[in-house]
């Protein structure tokens, strides 16, 4: 038995309207900012605008067959947790639950339009020249893509203590890496999900 409409279209309102936020922010960082530009809001906080090829948090699997086979499993996670998202509903599960799963929907979509899409729809970024929407002039092809990352948190800075073991005298950066906000509504959404799931599941009993 399918789930009620109504119990559907928010979860379905909620996906788009996180979808809409992701990519409003990264086709304005493409189209208003070179490669390695930074815009300072606080010390601790910069828009950096960097391209990722690979996963989440600049994690790379190599060259075009690697992009390409990248793109695949993100179409497959996408549909994966959609069916795991109706699935939830359909048996009654804890809306942190459901409400985790909408946000790993809407984060895998973000960075899923990204790999398929943006090669095709814009010019090269680079450290010299802001990218322009040109379809016909797409800096790669079909699931070539890359996903425009910016949220840059460098909080604390500075060289490491001698006396510590292995990294003692390095620069270090905390926290370093720089994504997006389709990265962090998969994180904030497994969070959820996870809590939800060991916490609030009371189908368990």
């Amino acid at each position: 038995m399918l789930p009620k409409y109504n119990r559907i279209v928010p979860y379905a309102a909620l996906v788009l309207f996180l979808l809409f936020i992701d990519q409003a922010t990264k086709v304005w960082v493409k189209t208003n900012m070179r490669l390695g530009e930074e815009i300072f809001v606080f010390p601790w906080f910069r828009i950096h605008f960097t391209e990722n090829p690979g996963m989440a948090f600049g994690i790379l699997i190599g060259g075009e067959t690697g992009k390409m086979l990248l793109s695949i499993i993100r179409i497959i996670l996408f549909f994966f947790f959609s069916y795991l998202l109706y699935k939830e509903i359909k048996t009654g599960a804890p809306k942190l639950i459901t409400i985790g799963l909408a946000f790993i929907i809407a984060g895998a979509a973000g960075n899923l339009i990204d790999s398929l899409f943006y090669g095709m729809l814009f010019t090269e970024s680079t450290y010299w020249e802001v990218a322009r929407f040109d379809p016909s002039n797409g800096y790669s092809s079909f699931l070539h893509g890359k996903v425009v990352d910016m949220l840059f948190f460098p909080i604390w800075q500075g060289e490491l203590p001698e006396w510590l073991p292995l990294i003692g005298g390095r620069y270090f950066i905390f926290f370093e890496p720089i994504f997006n906000l389709a990265d962090t509504f998969i994180t904030l959404g497994f969070i959820m999900w996870l809590v939800g799931s060991v916490f609030f599941d009371k189908r368990k009993q």
